[in-house]
């Protein structure tokens, strides 16, 4: 059952830390891609810098259709950035420490803490679609459908290079490329499966 409206102001709050999150996403993935040394994972995130591009795209028309202002601050939007700015600063530190195999670490973690938020935005503003009808309601769910398939990717994904690089990095037989690429999980299920399947692809 749809309710008529949700808290407005709080759903444009949603909206502007969204894009802020995108646009943060960018510079984190340039950083990355300078930090990977596997050669499919570069690959991968190389991709998902692109996706993110889109992402962004997707967003600014949102803005656009809702009449808001892309550049409007907001506390929330202070803070997303700020994080956004922090991981790009943990990534660079660790590149100047000299151990790429350890800053190749610490960019998979940095990846999964932005796309952790990332995700949880993308699935916030699919609930308000479903939640509400009318005009905002459509271009959400729009916008959700263009994005949320690549959002489960960009997470789960990267979750399953950091799990593996690490456990190849402590001196133990890990999955390269990790379950969850082998697998293309797109769920949070599928990630899970992924992961208790990699006893089995280690023995072939």
């Amino acid at each position: 059952m749809k309710r008529k409206a949700g808290n407005a102001r709080q759903i444009k709050e949603l909206l502007y830390q969204a894009l802020e999150t995108e646009i943060g996403g960018l510079a984190i993935y340039e950083t990355a891609v300078s930090c990977a040394i596997n050669e499919d994972l570069k690959k991968e995130w190389l991709g998902y810098l692109e996706e993110t591009r889109t992402h962004r795209r997707v967003l600014m028309t949102v803005f656009e259709q809702l009449k808001l202002d892309p550049q409007a601050k907001s506390p929330g939007r202070d803070v997303v950035r700020h994080l956004g700015e922090s991981l790009v600063r943990a990534m660079k530190m660790a590149i100047s420490a000299g151990d790429p195999e350890a800053a190749q670490l610490v960019a998979t973690e940095c990846v999964v803490l932005a796309e952790t938020k990332d995700h949880a935005n993308w699935s916030l503003i699919g609930l308000i679609a479903d939640q509400q009808s009318g005009d905002e309601a459509k271009i959400l769910k729009q916008a959700y459908d263009a994005v949320a398939t690549d959002e489960d990717h960009h997470l789960y994904h990267t979750q399953g290079w950091s799990r593996e690089l690490w456990i190849e990095s402590l001196g133990f037989p890990a999955v390269l490329p990790p379950p969850e690429e082998v697998k293309k999980v797109e769920t949070a299920i599928g990630a899970s499966r992924a992961e208790q399947a990699r006893e089995t692809m280690l023995t072939h």
